[in-house]
């Protein structure tokens, strides 16, 4: 009678998260395979959530070459960069190494989070590339749906950012 003894996901959801709802609590495996619990993230910085289709292809590198590349600008105004995808944890490990990424990449191999987030598929089959932007409170503020353009996120992302911190968004 133990059947949650192993699931990564603690909350379940029926509908899509939207902006204004806690953002859902859930627990994945990091690039060394070492448990990440997301309630550990609340309260230390606002968090860009990101979720993205597969490491090594295209849009998904260029997508995090370009948040490596931006990184000092998202811990300049308090937050923090998390990416999630299907791929293991020794996948990310390698694309981590690859492209030097300084940011937490989980690995969500059942898509348990991606479903928990509801997150829609591009054409119906493919993984959608969605971002969220989640202040200190756990609440969702922004997030930002866009298959075809991966580095998009990243300008709208640190928008969204300064106008939390009531900074000018030029």
């Amino acid at each position: 009678m133990t059947e949650q003894s192993s699931r990564p996901v603690s909350a379940v959801t029926k509908k899509a998260v939207q902006v204004g709802d806690p953002a859902p609590d859930f627990t994945l495996p990091d690039a060394n395979g070492t448990p990440v619990h997301f309630r550990d993230l609340i309260g230390k910085t606002e968090i860009v959530l990101y979720f993205y289709p597969k490491d090594e292809t295209p849009g998904c590198t260029a997508q995090a070459c370009a948040f490596r590349d931006n990184y000092e600008a998202f811990k300049e105004l308090g937050a923090e960069v998390v990416g999630v995808s299907s791929d293991s944890a020794a996948a990310h490990q390698a694309f981590v190494s690859k492209y030097q990424l300084p940011f937490l990449l989980l690995s969500d191999e059942q898509g348990r989070v991606r479903e928990l987030f509801d997150v829609p598929k591009a054409f119906g089959i493919f993984p959608g590339r969605v971002t969220y932007i989640i202040d200190k409170q756990g609440i969702v503020r922004h997030s930002f749906d866009s298959l075809v353009g991966a580095t998009k996120h990243i300008p709208d992302a640190l928008k969204v950012l300064r106008q939390l911190r009531g900074e000018s968004s030029t």
